[in-house]
């Protein structure tokens, strides 16, 4: 069934084409490049495997240090490990060594976004830029050295039994998260659909801990969300999945159909992804052949430049305004910058991430991966993405008694702005 023709209105391009010609163009563009905490998969023909050490390097002490292992290793306890681990199990102790010196390889880099991909992680990890997986629902975070929830997602598990941004995780399924880091908690949480994790949750404000149950299920993380309100149409994006795209079409279609004037892009708490599927939203709004983003290689190859496909539907009569936050990143601030460089709309919150690397996921074997930082993100005016993050045009820091209050202060001074 053909979509619809864009409708006759003030700020879309009248002479552009119908939306059935543009969604040719989406589906058949690829979607091989990261951004964000996800990366850019290059094809990787170039990586030269040796059969042997490299020249000038003495690997006599790993050699040394394995046969000390071999012959005196005694563990210090029986270990008990869940049925979260038992992937893990399977895997031989030598197995677990030669991974584990691929990620001391990693980790000797200092490089906060470089790290090695076992089996069980590699899986998760293609399973959530897929947009999906079986748990509970919610993001987690290290806050003062306690599990801490920075938000369960919408219509999830989590949300339903009553978890809330700020939650502390005392506990899973009665073993104390002490000590645990984020990718150990979730390798807790996460788990089979129609099976039940237990929570001991302290919140603010309670007299004691609190036990709270709740059963997993399929998590498809909810990409995209719109809203109007008056006639200012928001469009939410929480992360750049392989689907992003499509799914911000449509919400772009529905901007149009509503017969809104005004746009708020949401980007707040969204880590990155996919970058083509930023490039491709950052298409709707620009002519063909504008920079959107550059990788510089730093002379180990050629520099990729990354430009707008043209898509451009609307005119200088769009109004517009991109949320961001802390939780912006990589792709998120690409796309953010792009539409504020070419004037397209203004930055409204509070500082981004400042996420300004690329990463190449490289198959080390057909189970595991390894995520190198190759590269660095230049905004279109050759600029890289500072450390700090960006600094939005009008800045407003959200305080807790607004988010106790159910108050959004920066969506609430975006819709002022486009209302001047």
């Amino acid at each position: 069934m053909n979509a619809p023709d864009i409708r006759p209105l003030p700020f879309a391009r009248q002479q552009r084409a119908p939306w059935r010609e543009v969604l040719v163009i989406l589906a058949v563009a690829g979607a091989g490049f990261f951004a964000g905490f996800s990366f850019a998969t290059h094809a990787s023909g170039g990586v030269q495997i040796g059969s042997g050490a490299p020249e000038g390097v003495d690997f006599s002490p790993v050699w040394k240090a394995w046969s000390v292992i071999d012959e005196k290793f005694v563990p210090a306890s029986v270990a008990t490990t869940s049925a979260a681990d038992s992937d893990r199990r399977a895997e031989s102790p030598e197995q677990k060594r030669v991974w584990g010196m691929i990620q001391g390889l990693a980790n000797s880099l200092d490089d906060p976004y470089t790290f090695f991909l076992p089996p069980v992680e590699n899986q998760e990890f293609a399973d959530d830029m897929n947009g999906s997986f079986e748990g509970v629902g919610m993001e987690i975070a290290v806050r003062d050295q306690v599990i801490t929830i920075v938000s369960p997602l919408k219509g999830t598990p989590a949300e339903r039994a009553g978890l809330k941004s700020g939650d502390k995780v005392l506990k899973i399924d009665g073993l104390s998260t002490q000590g645990l880091d984020v990718s150990g908690a979730v390798r807790k949480i996460r788990g089979p659909k129609g099976t039940e994790v237990v929570f001991e949750i302290y919140r603010d404000g309670w007299s004691a801990p609190k036990e709270v149950r709740v059963v997993r299920d399929v998590i498809n993380v909810p990409t995209v969300e719109t809203e109007s309100k008056g006639d200012v149409f928001i469009i939410r994006l929480s992360t750049f999945t392989s689907n992003s795209p499509d799914l911000f079409r449509g919400a772009l279609r529905e901007f149009v159909e509503s017969g809104d004037t005004k746009l708020v892009l949401d980007l707040r708490g969204n880590p990155g992804g996919y970058l083509e599927a930023a490039v491709n939203m950052a298409s709707w709004f620009l002519p063909s052949g504008k920079v959107l983003v550059t990788e510089d290689y730093a002379g180990h190859e050629d520099n990729i430049v990354h430009r707008s496909y043209g898509y451009d539907i609307f005119n200088e009569n769009l109004k517009m305004v991109v949320l961001v936050d802390r939780g912006s990143a990589s792709a998120s601030e690409i796309l953010a910058v792009a539409l504020h460089h070419y004037g397209v709309a203004r930055l409204v919150g509070s500082n981004t991430f400042g996420k300004g690397s690329v990463q190449e996921l490289v198959e080390i074997t057909p189970e595991t991966a390894l995520k190198l930082t190759v590269a660095r993100w230049l905004s279109p005016d050759g600029t890289q993405i500072p450390k700090e993050g960006i600094a939005p045009d009008v800045n407003v820091e959200i305080r807790d008694e607004d988010i106790q209050a159910g108050k959004d202060p920066q969506l609430d001074r975006a819709i002022e702005i486009l209302n001047q």
